[in-house]
């Protein structure tokens, strides 16, 4: 009896070992600014993206994934933190001088610093945008082994930049000083994204991947534009604010996001040409909704596809994110409706890497959803939104409310919406629904906490004088 058990062990023993290690590689890929419709499994008709169309339909696609904000700073805070808008340390984009955006707070515990603890490589290859260099939360200070790319977004902004950051050194590139256009610096991450698997691919690592494009401005190599040349109108771009002059924008952007789609190719090829896919996971998203800067058409490319609002609404359109995970042989391929936003990435990583998540954060680890197993559900969703008079959301089951100028108003319409049978917000029902409109009404006043360095209601704006 006791060899039978033995041989039971070892047997057990065995197939445990050949599945792989027990914490996979996390790879968390982030486009910037591209919106739910770009990209071809979601009905884009104009732009072909078939590195990510085949990554959906070999991974899982989360129909009803949310970013953590409208804009880029706050939507990473809540990715990397696990807190939504309402409770983040960053709750919109502030810069600081010369170069950066303000930092969260030192010792804010962070999924890469879990990670990093949790025996996994960490590297970081693209924008920031969470404390500016030499800050107490810039990637070197926040647990990254490795960065390589753009630490403020305003110089994400020009993409044949003078030079990236290479952890905490400037990495020059003389060739595009002057406007010249020479090394584009989408390509220099994309080396040394593929060099970080490279060389870490006998070990467990995490890669964070938060490309720029197609973030304006709108600047693509001819190679990318070329396929799209002379097939619709163009609207030249003049200039003006960040940006620069574009005679071809819509060609332009459709070649940044075919760029893009070549890069996550390039990355899943790697993946397999070393056979990781059965060790890695896999996860592709946006950081917010399709943006109309530089010259970017969202309306002329259905960016938003049949949701209403675009960068900087909270409507379903500026925070519905296409979102995607990938593990050939460990997830299932097809399609799942558990609701999910930016704040749920950091619970899930832990579960993945079998440590605990810290307590009383907002996120709910969706694990379970990508391996086809029971799923915890969110009482609701909570955004807020510092800029163009304030604004808040709800998601709550099908619900969705909406309110706007909470930063002017005292007492804010709340605007109803029922994303089952109207997921465009086409049809306001708050005034048929005042039970449902009073339960959302009590979530505002309670899903957030005040902060003195982001006032938004009109009491902390008046306190603020």
């Amino acid at each position: 009896m006791k060899s039978i058990k033995l041989f039971a062990l070892l047997a057990m023993s065995a197939m445990l070992s050949c599945s792989g290690p027990e914490k996979p590689n996390i790879v968390y890929i982030m486009a910037d600014d591209l919106g739910y419709g770009d990209i071809g499994v979601n009905g884009q008709e104009i732009i072909t993206t078939p590195n990510i169309d085949r990554m959906a339909s070999e991974g899982l696609m989360f129909s009803q994934h949310y970013s953590g904000s409208t804009v880029c700073a706050p939507s990473r805070c809540c990715l990397m933190t696990g807190m939504h808008t309402g409770h983040a340390a960053v709750r919109g984009n502030r810069p600081m001088r010369p170069e950066g955006q303000v930092p969260m707070p030192e010792g804010t515990t962070t999924v890469v610093g879990l990670l990093k603890d949790a025996g996994y490589v960490t590297g970081m290859f693209g924008k920031w945008g969470l404390g500016g260099p030499g800050s107490v939360t810039d990637p070197m200070n926040t647990g990254f082994d490795e960065f390589y790319g753009y630490n403020c977004q305003r110089h994400a902004h020009r993409y044949y930049t003078p030079y990236l950051w290479h952890n905490n050194e400037r990495d020059s590139m003389p060739e595009n000083l002057d406007n010249n256009f020479e090394t584009y610096s989408q390509d220099r991450i994309m080396e040394h994204c593929l060099q970080f698997i490279r060389d870490n691919k006998d070990k467990t690592f995490f890669l964070y991947a938060p490309f720029t494009i197609p973030h304006a401005e709108l600047q693509v190599p001819e190679e990318d534009r070329a396929n799209y040349m002379g097939i619709f109108e163009e609207t030249v771009y003049k200039g003006g604010g960040s940006y620069r002059y574009q005679e071809y924008p819509r060609a332009t952007f459709a070649g940044m996001v075919s760029r893009l789609d070549r890069d996550v190719g390039k990355m899943l090829d790697l993946i397999k040409e070393l056979d990781l896919e059965k060790e890695t996971i896999v996860f592709f998203t946006s950081d917010n909704g399709p943006h109309h800067e530089g010259g970017a058409d969202p309306e002329f490319f259905n960016s938003n596809g049949i949701f209403r609002g675009i960068k900087r609404d909270l409507y379903e359109g500026g925070i519905r994110m296409p979102f995607i995970a990938w593990s050939p042989g460990k997830i299932q391929a097809g399609t799942t409706n558990h609701i999910a936003a930016f704040w749920d990435f950091l619970p899930t990583a832990c579960e993945l890497a079998g440590v605990n998540a810290p307590e009383g954060i907002d996120g709910i680890s969706y694990a379970p959803a990508v391996f086809g197993k029971k799923q915890n559900q969110h009482n609701y969703l909570y955004w807020e939104f510092h800029e163009q008079g304030g604004k808040q959301a709800i998601r709550k089951g099908d619900w969705k409310a909406i309110r706007l100028n909470v930063s002017r108003e005292e007492h804010p319409v709340t605007e109803l919406y029922n994303l089952a049978n109207d997921p465009g917000e086409e049809n306001n029902v708050a005034d048929k629904y005042p039970e449902i409109v009073q339960e959302m009404d009590d979530i505002f006043a309670t899903a957030r906490t005040s902060d003195p360095d982001w006032p938004l209601l009109v009491k902390e704006k008046q306190s603020e004088r």
